[in-house]
């Protein structure tokens, strides 16, 4: 179950039992199903790129999406799909929150 107060939810490609889900691509397919969810609505070309509350990635050479609670505030049916879609497909799913990457330092002459 996933608590009311998590800020991100991981969706990982691996189901309970530590089998790789597939099609290969199913992240990329979760992910393009939900960008029409983004800050200010669908606009023209929305389609073209990801949500920012929808994010597929890789982590630990397992593909994931990365699911942000604005997407839940905003639309909870939207957030409803997600979360029935891993529980649907037996995948594992955590809470927890993505840190970006620290930044390159310039390189010195």
């Amino acid at each position: 179950m996933i608590s009311p107060t998590a800020k991100e939810i991981f969706i990982q490609g691996i189901t309970k039992d530590g089998r790789t889900f597939r099609p290969s691509d199913w992240a990329e397919r979760l992910a393009g199903v939900m960008c029409s969810f983004r800050p200010g609505g669908a606009y023209p070309g929305s389609h073209l790129s990801y949500s920012p509350w929808c994010i597929p990635t890789t982590i630990n050479g397992v593909k994931c999406v990365v699911v942000n609670r604005a997407l839940r505030d905003a639309e909870p049916m939207a957030w409803d799909f997600c979360v029935n879609f891993a529980r649907d497909n037996d995948l594992q799913v955590a809470e927890a929150c993505l840190v970006p990457d620290a930044p390159i330092p310039p390189k010195k002459a």
